[in-house]
């Protein structure tokens, strides 16, 4: 299996793993959810669960990877449950679903940051129009893909490796770099005042849900990536601590998110956060008017920042995501690395087409589906969301009843000991056996049924 590669570095693996999971959830999504969810005591339910629910299962992940060198589906088979392959596909397949989603978001993303470059402000009031531009944001899409195309053609080391550590400290340096403008913004104060005290009276059932769904998905879950890279990584690695570091990696961007949004949200609603909407709708429609008021030169190089950050976001996500069916037709058919690349990128692009045009511009893909008789038409792009979402909790629920039962706790534990002795007895070992045996399994598998129930059938029980 030495063909294959590996990472060179702990580094270049936390770096790419970390890449993964920072995504635009973490910019849009994660600073959104606080809002709704009360503010800082949505934050510190938030980063528990990053820690007792999902790093436990990253490390479960990361651990079956490198015991097997091999990619996610093959991975289960070397073990010795070939019907469990049937796991790895599905994180294959989300990885794959997950792409198609997020290139026609870079696409606006990446066509926004030209935008602001030239000072071109109004482009938010002209958002539903600028999206039903199906040639502009096509070939917007495809040169993003072409990019992510070209650093998973030059492998694990010579590319995505490479590559992550180029972009996660840009990416770093562009977010603090707003964040720390952001600051300086009137009424940035009652911004952070929010977003950084908490007030426990608004912890309630829904936002705990809430919480635990955003801890899971931000970190890339479910979707075969960590089994993927966990193969390319060297015995001598210490899984726990490099689990850890992505995790915490992770976090810090999305806190540091939460910095740079809730000032420009205070300044742009005079400190009032409560009831503001985020997602596509802020971040597209509202934040380029606010750009624009803090004039001609600094609006143009905060604007284009905010969406070249946007961008790099997507993108470190966008070659992990890529890398996954990549492996898979490397380790399991032979297919010679570029080939596959291309073969993917592709497929992946052709795939993302109805989620293009289901955006105002077809009738038929932006009306997709309906779920129950009084809900209204979901368009393609939100409806796919929805699918990924699904098999992505349905992986992660399945990887801990097969890490703690199938495979079992002392195989695993004894793969986390690899590089690691001192884990042997410690704590760590006592909580991670206790939290992947009953917490997570329990936990994940609530939410998956409570996320069915919501998503498809309309039942809100949270």
């Amino acid at each position: 299996m030495s063909s294959r590669g590996n990472f060179s570095s702990k580094i270049g693996f936390i770096a790419a793993a970390s890449g993964s999971a920072v995504g635009l959830g973490n910019i849009w999504r994660f600073p959104f959810e606080v809002a709704n969810g009360g503010g800082a005591a949505f934050l510190i339910i938030y980063i528990n669960f990053c820690f007792l629910l999902c790093l436990p299962l990253m490390i479960t992940e990361i651990a079956i990877g490198r015991k097997t060198q091999r990619d996610a589906s093959s991975a289960f088979a070397h073990l010795g449950f070939p019907k469990w392959s049937i796991l790895g596909k599905m994180g294959i397949l989300a990885s794959i679903i997950g792409l198609s989603l997020y290139y026609v978001i870079a696409a606006w993303s990446f066509g926004y940051f030209l935008e602001m470059l030239i000072g071109n402000f109004s482009i938010g009031a002209q958002f539903n129009d600028y999206i039903k531009d199906v040639i502009k944001i096509g070939f917007y899409g495809l040169i993003f893909l072409s990019i992510t195309a070209f650093i998973v053609s030059k492998g694990i080391s010579g590319g995505v490796e490479k590559a992550s550590k180029i972009l996660m400290p840009a990416l770093l340096v562009l977010l603090i770099f707003i964040a720390c403008y952001a600051l300086t913004l009137p009424n940035a104060f009652q911004g952070i005042s929010f977003y950084l005290v908490p007030d426990f009276s608004e912890i309630k059932l829904p936002i705990i849900y809430t919480a635990l769904g955003q801890a899971f998905f931000s970190l890339s879950l479910g979707m075969a990536i960590h089994i993927t890279f966990g193969s390319f990584v060297s015995k001598n690695d210490n899984i726990l601590s490099s689990a850890s570091a992505i995790t915490l990696t992770d976090v810090g961007v999305a806190f540091l998110a939460g910095i740079m949004i809730f000032p420009i949200v205070a300044y742009q609603s005079s400190g009032v956060i409560e009831g503001v909407n985020g997602g596509p709708g802020l971040i597209f429609q509202t934040l380029p008017s606010v750009f624009e008021s803090l004039g001609p030169w600094m609006g143009v190089l905060i604007g284009s920042c905010f969406f070249l950050l946007l961008t790099f976001a997507a993108l470190t996500s966008a070659v992990s995501l890529l890398e996954v069916p990549v492996t898979y037709l490397v380790d399991q058919h032979k297919v010679r690395r570029n080939l596959a690349v291309i073969l993917m990128t592709i497929f992946i692009f052709l795939l993302g087409i109805p989620s293009l045009i289901g955006n105002g511009y077809s009738s038929f893909f932006t009306n997709f589906i309906q779920y129950g008789s009084e809900g209204t038409p979901t368009d393609f792009l939100t409806f796919l969301i929805h699918t990924n979402d699904v098999i992505m909790l349905s992986g992660g629920f399945l990887i801990s009843i097969f890490g703690a039962y199938k495979w079992g706790k002392s195989n695993l534990n004894n793969e986390i000991a690899v590089g690691n002795p001192a884990y042997k007895g410690s704590k760590a070992e006592k909580l991670i056996k206790l939290m992947i045996s009953y917490f997570c399994p329990i936990v994940l598998g609530l939410i998956l049924i409570l996320t069915i129930l919501d998503r498809y059938f309309g039942i809100t029980l949270v």
